[in-house]
């Protein structure tokens, strides 16, 4: 497949790896339908991108509205060929601090936007590609889910994260696997440590010292580096029911 001809739908897309991703789309030649809670950034990154990107405001959990945000973007750029699923929250907490056991809700909140949003947009946006023209091999659409290294290596604090990033490593050879008879390849991507928002909300410091844990490149993974991976993944049909750590061999302590 190729990225010129491509139709994006991006969730998170507003900013960090998602962003990064809407605009290595729209270099290629193709469009971009940005997904995200955040209207005014999502807006303005639209505006930003200029007339081959869109935004629509969708949060990942509402089942009926992902199928009206896919019905949407169809209707304005054509079929979907790449659905990249980058929305996610990292929520802190131990089971139990001095603050107590962490309430159930800070949990399946975690769950419901980190593991069953990605499912809920992989749904929709498979069964949209299933109607697209295939390729010479057949291929009608490709699916990039965003784990993390947590989902290996979860550290002190991130039984939530951890465990909604597993899932989706769980998740991503039994998407392939259900999804091969309608050509839609399925692949999944664990940033190690990234300069994205969150990250970027820390102290120089901090930043500097988990650079340093990098063993190589040592320093933080940039959202274009994301980016390029998703291109990559994009023109390559063999690439499926993989996931693929992007980390620079980073092993979370566990602190």
């Amino acid at each position: 497949m190729d990225l010129s001809d491509c139709h994006a739908i991006v969730t998170g897309g507003a900013s960090g790896l998602g962003a990064a991703t809407t605009a290595r789309v729209l270099a290629a030649g193709g469009k971009a339908t940005i997904l995200d809670r955040d209207v005014e950034r999502g807006e303005a990154k639209a505006k930003e991108l200029g007339a081959n990107a869109r935004f629509r405001k969708l949060d990942v959990t509402d089942e009926a509205d992902a199928v009206a945000a896919i019905a949407e973007a169809i209707d304005a750029f054509g079929p979907v060929t790449l659905a990249v699923n980058c929305a996610g929250v990292g929520t802190p907490g131990r089971i139990i601090s001095r603050k107590g056991v962490m309430p159930l809700d800070t949990y399946t909140t975690v769950i419901m936007i980190n593991l069953v949003g990605t499912f809920n947009v992989l749904k929709a946006a498979a069964d949209a590609m299933q109607h697209n023209e295939g390729d010479a091999d057949g291929c009608r659409g490709l699916i990039v889910n965003t784990t993390s290294v947590a989902g290996y290596e979860g550290q002190v604090g991130q039984a939530a994260y951890a465990s909604s990033k597993g899932g989706v490593i769980g998740l991503t050879i039994c998407a392939a696997r259900d999804l091969a008879q309608y050509g839609v390849r399925v692949m999944t991507i664990a940033p190690g440590l990234f300069l994205t928002p969150m990250m970027q909300g820390l102290p120089q410091a901090a930043q500097d010292s988990l650079a340093a844990a990098t063993p190589f490149p040592q320093r933080l993974g940039t959202p274009e580096e994301y980016a390029e991976l998703v291109a990559s993944m994009y023109t390559n049909n063999m690439l499926n029911g993989e996931v693929i750590r992007l980390d620079g061999a980073v092993r979370l302590a566990p602190r």
